[in-house]
């Protein structure tokens, strides 16, 4: 049988705010596993620290709302 993990429903919204030109591949790639590739886009994520610690890699090309 599998396990499910439970998850606490909180949830983030990311918004791109810079472009990823002349940036590292990583934080590129980083951009996109978020949901992330054209400046203006937002994405609603779940709030783990898995997509917490991508958020820090890229903090200085989105921002980060919390959702109610």
């Amino acid at each position: 049988m599998s396990e499910k993990k439970k998850t606490s429903g909180k949830t983030i919204t990311v918004r791109q705010t810079s472009s990823p030109i002349a940036r590292e591949a990583s934080q590129r790639a980083t951009l996109v596993g978020l949901g992330l590739n054209k400046m203006g886009r937002a994405k609603t994520l779940e709030d783990t620290p898995s997509v917490r610690g991508m958020i820090r890699k890229v903090a200085h090309l989105v921002t980060v709302e919390e959702a109610a």
